[in-house]
């Protein structure tokens, strides 16, 4: 199966899970533990929007950083520029906050509720280049629900 049909499959459980449901919390959560155990990245999790820095929220891996300012790191650039930001090797990015040296590519999709970023989804890798624009576009999709 590719990437793509993978993520064609996913996507009506995230809504499955996620409608119905008015805690934000939990629908990070369920997610958060689908898209690992699908995928199996090497960390899977959100962050939320409070007092103007990003918290950690619920995520499935290794231990995190809990606090990042606004456009610090991948996580606060996703943030700060609402977009979702795509990082082949976290080594050549500018300002990276190393939570695990294990990880070596990074992926951060921005989550809204209206025109304001609320949370972004946060997923890293052990290996290079491991997202794409299919990522990208399957995970803007899924965020949708949260």
């Amino acid at each position: 199966m590719t990437k793509e049909e993978r993520y064609a499959a996913l996507l009506p459980q995230v809504k499955s899970l996620c409608e119905g449901e008015n805690d934000i919390i939990a629908k990070m959560a369920n997610v958060s533990a689908l898209l690992h155990r699908e995928f199996g990245f090497w960390w899977t999790g959100f962050y939320r929007v409070e007092n103007n820095e990003l918290l950690l929220g619920p995520f499935q891996g290794p231990i995190a950083c809990v606090h990042i300012a606004y456009g610090r790191g991948v996580c606060g650039t996703a943030w700060k520029e609402r977009r979702t930001v795509v990082v082949p090797d976290v080594e050549e990015f500018p300002g990276h906050i190393a939570c695990s040296s294990e990880s070596r590519s990074e992926i951060v999709v921005p989550v809204f509720k209206g025109d304001y970023v609320i949370a972004v989804l946060d997923i890293d890798s052990r290996e290079l280049s491991t997202f794409d624009e299919v990522d990208s576009r399957w995970l803007e999709k899924v965020v949708e629900f949260i």
